[in-house]
């Protein structure tokens, strides 16, 4: 995986900030741990010892590279060509495992006993519980106790990975308020535990170092496209944004290509306008929500908004601040996705290609024919997780 050292405005300030966005805004407390991971994170990443260890473990643990696949049915009904990155088919079933075995290398380089974690689909959860188990760590994890009911295969699976799941119930009771009290939970305990921040949000170097590790599915995007197309650069990458990291991810190595467009899909609930949306572009303003500047759902006065979605891993009431540059900026495009388009998106793909996706995927689905493409267009998008875990959801609909 290559390490980028930041240069440009897409990249990462030596102070975390991308733009206007980012910083690490946290308390007094949490302070030395955070500075001992932003002084060690590049150094450590760097290291070829590291890599080579990283390397293994993501060739023969979690299975990558992961496949681009031509959707030609789909393609036939979007209307141009449209190339799937497979990373369902990731062990543990989402993009998220990449972060989560390169975090936990560095939390053992730090000489960290105990992990603690935040979920929303559980995704992340489970790709923690999985490489804690791996390493024989500790892990906690906290989950909305709303999401842990509509997640309950996952909560099953982080239990029987050895993992503590505990619920957060407080605020709206989900991956906002689970946020919150893993972060609590790290400042009660700063000196043995790491937080492994499972999006591209957070204090810097959270949301630096996420990307970095998500990376490898521009990567692989580059390499594979170039094989199969003769090219490395589609025209557009296409992912689904709550925090972002796997749109990070998609995106890392795009950053500069002002060709390739980069296209966001958020989740817009039961309508932008509904007053039950986590369509945070659309919604926010900038503000400081778990440690950085970036743009999120507040009111007048700057309380924060509860977000809503159908999607688990969607309903957060911000973005990460690279995402939040990328807006700003107009280097992304950012489209607001309803339940009802998004579980439509899932529906058919599933029908025409044999892929049930996440339900976080099915919004960067349901976003291809809201983007006006040409017959030669090529559309990559980041399936970023496996409809499994959604099933109970879906079932209502069949």
């Amino acid at each position: 995986m290559t390490v980028l050292e930041p240069q440009t405005s897409f990249e990462v300030s030596n102070k975390g900030f991308y733009g206007s966005f980012g910083g690490a805004f946290i308390p007094e407390m949490l302070y030395p741990n955070v500075e001992e991971l932003r002084r060690n994170y590049l150094a450590i990443m760097g290291d070829p010892a590291f890599q080579a260890e990283l390397q293994a473990l993501l060739t023969d643990y979690v299975g990558r590279p992961t496949p681009l696949f031509l959707a030609e049915r789909l393609s036939n009904q979007v209307g141009a060509t449209v190339y799937l990155k497979r990373e369902d088919l990731c062990h543990t079933g989402a993009h998220k495992v990449n972060n989560t075995v390169g975090q936990i290398l560095i939390a053992k380089r730090l000489n960290k006993q105990r992990i603690v974690a935040e979920t929303g689909a559980g995704q992340h959860g489970v790709a923690t519980a999985t490489v804690c188990a791996l390493m024989g760590l500790e892990c906690i994890v906290y989950m909305g106790s709303i999401d842990m009911k509509r997640q309950q295969p996952n909560v099953d699976r982080m239990r029987m990975l050895g993992a503590t799941v505990v619920p957060a119930t407080s605020g709206s009771q989900t991956l906002k308020d689970a946020t919150n009290e893993a972060m609590r939970h790290w400042i009660n305990n700063p000196v043995d535990t790491h937080y492994i921040i499972g999006s591209v949000v957070g204090p810097h170097p959270y949301p630096d170092m996420v990307a970095r590790f998500q990376s490898v599915i521009s990567e692989e995007i580059k390499t594979q496209l170039l094989a199969k197309t003769g090219r490395e650069n589609p025209d557009y990458v296409v992912a689904c944004v709550g925090g972002g990291s796997n749109a990070a991810g998609a995106f890392f190595h795009y950053l500069h290509e002002p060709s390739v467009r980069l296209v966001a899909a958020e989740a817009a609930g039961l309508g932008v306008l509904s007053g039950h949306s986590a369509a945070t572009t659309a919604l926010g303003k900038p503000g400081v929500l778990h440690g950085s500047r970036t743009i999120l759902m507040q009111t007048d006065d700057g309380q924060v908004t509860e977000p809503y979605s159908i999607s688990a891993g969607l309903d957060y009431p911000g973005i990460g601040p690279l995402h939040a540059h990328l807006f700003n900026s107009g280097r992304g495009d950012f489209y607001a996705i309803t339940d009802d388009e998004a579980i439509q998106a899932g529906f058919q793909l599933s029908k025409l290609e044999g892929i049930i996706p996440a339900i976080e995927t099915a919004h960067a689905l349901a976003a291809l024919p809201k983007m006006n493409m040409k017959p030669s267009d090529v559309a990559v998008v980041c399936l970023s997780g496996r409809g499994d875990k959604d099933l109970a959801i879906y079932s209502k609909y069949l």
